[in-house]
């Protein structure tokens, strides 16, 4: 039974009366009334889930989240960071970085309006137009450059073995992009995320036997805490290297927020989005902090090993803590592992990117051509549109690609800082009109942990988070200060929002009147378009009356009632397992 039927059988078992609510096409909106306030508006966030299929389920949300965030910002990027910031900012800079507040946020609104864009269409309507349409562009634009980015990741990659130094990268990129395609058409992006989530655990266990002193071929013995005081230091650079670390743990947990982003194509959001959120973000911070610490502990931060010659898997703080224990083969091992998480990072990529510009460009701010859904589901056009992307790997190969291609990234750079700040943002104006319309939580079917205070306090975080890589592009660990070029490829997404808000700002002033507003005032926001029919009986609004919302909370909070200490501590076990 669908959930369609399903609803419509319960509601006439209980004697509840739902009135047809049938999509309009998409033809039949104008550009910008998916934010009308109109109640007799068919918003096109009604329209889209006929075009996108409603088919994923809890584990997939899971997988596709585990394989974006798990990649080169873990394996390879951490490094970095651990030369700057020493291993305590390191682990403080995971830790405070806020995502599971913004994922708290962004179920919330996702279980309540499981829509086409997720996110971008949240700003859009809760906010403002224009920084919907900047942070939908920016965060897609961040996607499709971290693509070619991933795929000379593993061109450099394949370089740690014997025998392939000295092949050309060119050679590689094909059989990559090839590889690339053949993950998406066979469906094998699980098994790719369980062989992570199996080596995060596995080095886990082995980096405490490394720091116990227990390999025999290493001849450092027990180490403890030894790279953490003098001669070494927890807070290498001080301030100014804890500064450094944000935009680094930012990036790498980049990735998280596509449990959101699927929440258009879930068969169950109430209870599938929820479950999801909290066990990603519990994994993918069990991985990041509980390894970052480990290898913290046994590798120090002025190993000759990160500085020396070879591929860029040889930098990795994982291969070097391997290294450093005298084990033979299994930096190999854990190279393959590398290649792998980086291919899987490169599959999220063109899952987010395509789910965003699809949505932007159905709801009137891309072109047409890149809203088309085959019949299966998918955004064909804009996943064509990801994989030419990946050819600009090819780039990096020229004489002066190098500098292009370093440019083209540092668009990614910043831009999760500013699409997590903004996601909280929206939660926190949705909770604003939600209450300015006379509603209660009582009817929403899943809150966020912290509640609105917890968006404060991402929102705050993300902005200080901001200001320290304003103050480490002014005046970069190691020099020049106030540099133009430097201080713009580490801070270019800043500009680009502006840009972007304005072009949209500007095009809505002519174009389309609806986006013109600077601000919209609470009473003022639309808070019922884009519901499904569960969701829309629990709020009395257009076609549901108040005895109507009643029955429907109370069966809610029956449901919730049901679960005993029993269903807790099982949930419980699931999450950490």
């Amino acid at each position: 039974m669908s959930l369609k039927n399903e609803t419509n059988a319960r509601a006439e078992k209980d004697g509840i009366d739902i009135p047809a609510y049938e999509p309009g096409t998409l033809s039949a909106h104008a550009r910008g009334r998916q934010f009308s306030i109109d109640p007799e508006d068919r918003a096109m966030v009604e329209t889209d889930v006929n075009m996108l299929h409603r088919d994923l389920k809890g584990r997939h949300m899971q997988m596709i989240a585990i394989g974006g965030a798990i990649g080169a910002g873990l394996f390879i990027g951490s490094g970095g960071a651990f030369q700057t910031g020493g291993p305590a900012s390191v682990l403080l800079g995971f830790m405070i970085i806020g995502h599971y507040l913004m994922m708290q946020a962004l179920a919330e609104l996702s279980v309540m309006y499981p829509i086409n864009g997720a996110f971008t269409m949240y700003i859009c309507r809760f906010v403002d137009p224009s920084l919907g349409f900047a942070c939908g562009w920016e965060y897609a634009i961040s996607w499709l450059t971290v693509l070619p980015f991933e795929i000379s990741a593993a061109c450099n990659i394949i370089h740690y073995w014997p025998g392939s130094e000295g092949i050309n990268n060119s050679a590689w990129i094909v059989p990559l992009l090839v590889a690339l395609v053949a993950i998406q058409v066979f469906g094998v992006e699980f098994v790719l995320s369980i062989m992570k989530i199996i080596a995060c655990i596995g080095f886990m266990i082995l980096g405490i036997i490394i720091n116990c002193g227990g390999v025999p071929t290493d001849n450092r013995g027990y180490i403890g805490a030894r790279y953490w005081h003098s001669p070494y230091s927890a807070f290498l650079n001080g301030f100014h290297g804890f500064c450094s670390v944000f935009v680094t743990a930012a990036f790498a947990y980049t990735g998280t927020e596509l449990t959101g982003l699927a929440a258009a194509e879930t068969t169950n959001p109430r209870k599938e989005i929820p479950r999801a959120s909290k066990q990603v973000v519990w994994r993918i911070a069990i991985f990041y902090v509980v390894n970052l610490f480990l290898v913290g502990l046994i590798v120090p931060e002025n190993s000759p090993l990160y500085s020396g010659e070879g591929s860029t898997s040889r930098h990795s703080p994982f291969v070097i803590a391997i290294q450093l224990a005298g084990i033979k083969v299994l930096p190999s091992i854990f190279n393959a592992v590398i290649l792998i998480a980086v291919m899987s990072v490169a599959n999220s990529c063109t899952f987010g990117s395509t789910r965003t510009i699809q949505a932007l460009a159905a709801n009137g701010m891309g072109p047409k051509i890149l809203a088309y859904v085959d019949r299966k589901g998918r955004p064909m056009s804009v996943v064509i549109l990801q994989l030419l992307f990946g050819c600009l790997a090819f780039i990096n190969l020229a004489k002066d690609g190098g500098t292009i291609f370093n440019w083209l990234l540092s668009l990614s750079g910043l831009s999760i800082l500013f699409i997590y700040g903004s996601i909280a943002l929206a939660h926190i104006r949705f909770r604003a009109a939600w209450a300015a319309q006379g509603h209660s939580l009582d009817e929403l079917p899943f809150r966020a942990a912290f509640g609105v205070w917890g968006s404060w306090v991402c929102l705050l975080i993300n902005i200080i988070s901001l200001m320290a890589q304003f103050y480490v592009a002014l005046y970069p660990i190691g020099g020049p200060y106030l540099d133009a070029n430097t201080f713009f490829q580490l801070y270019l997404a800043g500009p680009l929002l502006i840009f972007l808000y304005l072009c949209w700002k500007v095009y809505s002033w002519f174009v389309r009147p609806a986006d013109r507003p600077l601000f919209i005032r609470a009473k003022d926001i639309d808070i019922y378009t884009g519901m499904r029919e569960g969701q829309r009986r629990m709020v009395s609004g257009p076609g549901v009356s108040e005895e109507q919302r009643r029955a429907s909370i109370l069966e809610m909070q029956e449901e919730k009632k049901k679960r005993g200490p029993k269903d807790y501590i099982m949930a419980g076990i699931r999450n950490l397992i």
